[in-house]
């Protein structure tokens, strides 16, 4: 089988990690896999290293970015057409909203060949403004008329599109983001030596959240519900792992209000695993989520999660059992359940441990057998024939 995977940011985002490690896991059963990316695919790329050591075939397409260019939007539809077209591929598969759009129409263009898409969530809200939004919603009504499977992250990222009238309910199927799941192991005190290293204060609780600092990801009501816990906790820290278009803007919140020293930017990091291990509450305050790999993979270092009920997050993390939700944008729910499992160890603990387990059913291997079934399914010759 010779596939092709197409995506606008090959970055250290859950979408880029998911798309990853299914090239990775396709290439491991034998298959011929391309990995088409943006600008951002240079030399440097953070996960290009990985991606060669396992024999997938990268290439970089300039003019594929993420903001509507109508200019570099032609070129990255004539690049991605020419790439199909030569490549002769059997199945092409399109990930996050821009990259779907182009590279389905491009698929359609090129020739018959089957076509999945795998949104990543969607920008349905919480992304744009109202006449950006209709755009793409328009758009992922007409490019579904040309996909023969869509793949969301949980059921209620398929009921979002069905409700806007983007795709049929037969052509949904959900299959999780899965992760490398690390081993299992008891969580242990702080590591003074770590802390030290990061600048940090030997003890106190460290409160952590992992991704883009971009606005959907809802970072700036985080900083803003850390400084609501005020006096209750003067040792407790605020580590945020990641960088974005806001990172200079939410460092000047953190100083607004009076709490610069006590907010960590580390960036992004090849060592979250060992952070998460430091960490006593991890917090996930997206405004949209298709279905929160953070939270998921916090929950597997046996992490509590506080997180926000959008998108697919209350599918992963099971509120009073994992962890508690919060309604998005309210930043004095979002401190109130901050400061409830500060203030009861115990709970905590036990929500981590539950996550733990919970987390064990989200494993990249089991994913990558998923996404396989249904690239047979697609390619059996009494399969259907193309969608629309």
């Amino acid at each position: 089988m010779k596939v092709l995977h197409i995506i606008t940011r090959l970055d250290r985002g859950g979408s880029a990690d998911n798309t990853l490690l299914s090239c990775i896991g396709q290439r491991r059963r034998g298959h011929e896999v391309v990995l088409a990316a943006g600008p951002g695919l240079t030399e440097e790329s953070p996960l290009r290293p990985r991606a060669e050591s396992e024999g997938v075939e990268l290439v970089r397409i300039p003019s594929l970015v993420r903001a509507v260019d109508p200019l570099k939007d032609w070129g990255a539809l004539r690049a991605c057409r020419r790439l199909i077209r030569e490549g002769r591929f059997d199945l092409v598969h399109t990930h996050t909203s821009k990259a779907g759009i182009l590279g389905r129409l491009a698929a359609r263009l090129a020739g018959r060949c089957r076509v999945v898409h795998t949104p990543h969530g969607h920008v349905f809200y919480g992304y744009f403004g109202p006449w950006k939004t209709r755009l793409f919603v328009w758009a992922e009504r007409l490019m579904a008329r040309w996909t023969d499977a869509i793949v969301t992250l949980t059921d209620r990222e398929a009921e979002e599109h069905l409700a806007l009238g983007v795709g049929r309910p037969s052509q949904f199927v959900t299959i999780f983001s899965g992760i490398p799941l690390p081993p299992a192991k008891a969580r242990g005190g702080a590591d003074p030596a770590r802390r030290q290293a990061l600048g940090l204060p030997a003890e106190g609780a460290l409160i952590g959240s992992v991704g883009r600092l971009d606005p959907v990801k809802g970072h700036g009501l985080l900083i803003r519900a850390f400084a609501r816990l005020g006096d209750r906790h003067p040792g407790a820290r605020l580590i945020l792992i990641g960088e974005g278009e806001k990172g200079e803007e939410y460092r000047a919140l953190a100083r607004e209000l009076g709490i610069a020293r006590r907010v960590s930017f580390l960036g992004w990091r090849g060592d979250v695993g060992d952070l998460l291990g430091e960490l006593d509450l991890f917090v996930f305050p997206s405004r949209n989520e298709g279905m929160g790999r953070a939270a998921v993979e916090a929950m597997a270092a046996g992490l509590a999660v506080v997180a926000t009920r959008t998108g697919g997050l209350p599918e992963v993390v099971k509120d009073g059992e994992t962890g508690l939700l919060v309604p998005p944008g309210d930043a004095a729910a979002l401190s109130a359940a901050m400061d409830r499992l500060l203030d009861r160890p115990e709970e905590r603990r036990a929500m981590g441990e539950a996550g733990r387990k919970l987390a064990q059913a989200y494993s990249a291997e089991r994913m990558c057998e998923k996404i396989e079934g249904l690239y047979q399914r697609l390619l059996a010759p009494a399969a259907p024939g193309l969608a629309g």
